[in-house]
């Protein structure tokens, strides 16, 4: 698993409020900045968590808070 460190704090802002299942127009609102620039970050988490999707990318971020148990592979 990445580690936190991997993300920025605006990175790890971002995607705290994907988790709480923000719109990328409504972070852009909540963040005072355009939404093609909340897109922007969220294809730079996506990088550098190596997942595929949003809902990838929260799930990494619910493990990063102990919310939830790794998959097995």
């Amino acid at each position: 698993m990445a580690s936190k460190k991997r993300l920025s704090p605006r990175k790890m802002e971002i995607l705290a409020l994907v988790a709480e299942g923000k719109t990328d127009r409504h972070i852009a609102v909540l963040l005072g900045i355009g939404e093609s620039t909340v897109k922007t970050y969220l294809h730079e988490i996506y990088t550098l968590l190596r997942v595929q999707n949003r809902a990838a990318a929260v799930y990494w971020y619910c493990q990063y808070l102990g919310l939830t148990a790794p998959i097995k592979e």
